[in-house]
């Protein structure tokens, strides 16, 4: 319990780092997956060490904060959970998720996705293309660890 709350508040550190320019929070703005403005920062460090996070609205340690997300291809994502809800929408690759109790989904470029809070997760990117994944938080980001998933849901 000691190391979650300790990585979530190092994960809360990194991602107020990397924080758009509150000034501008009232501005409209876009972002492309490949944007040279765009300030890409490591995940938690129970993630693969080719994830990367960059914040794309609002500070992440308040509700409403969007990011990107990106894996290498052949990445997983062990089993973890969020205190918020996820809205999400893959970019670019083709990623398997897996919520504990349901069966995979495969996300393709364009597939919008709904994770629940606190029911814990995981996610593999396919060969071949790195997994770009927009995901909107109601709550302040975060990401726990969970026990890995069962195989036979």
């Amino acid at each position: 319990m000691k190391h979650t709350v300790l990585r979530s508040a190092i994960l809360a550190l990194f991602l107020l780092t990397f924080t758009t320019d509150v000034d501008a929070q009232d501005a409209p703005r876009s972002w492309t997956m490949d944007d040279p403005d765009l300030e890409w920062g490591p995940c938690p460090d129970f993630m693969p060490e080719s994830c990367e996070i960059a914040v794309l609205n609002g500070p992440p340690d308040q509700p409403n904060a969007d990011i990107f997300f990106k894996m290498a291809p052949g990445t997983t994502v062990p089993a973890h959970r969020h205190t918020s809800v996820e809205r999400m929408v893959l970019v670019s690759g083709e990623m398997e998720v897996t919520y504990e109790g349901h069966d995979p989904v495969v996300l393709k470029p364009g597939t919008y996705a709904f994770g629940p809070a606190e029911l814990p997760h995981e996610a593999s990117c396919a060969d071949g293309e790195a997994c770009v994944l927009f995901i909107a938080f109601e709550e302040p980001i975060d990401a726990m660890p969970t026990d890995p998933i069962a195989a036979d849901q």
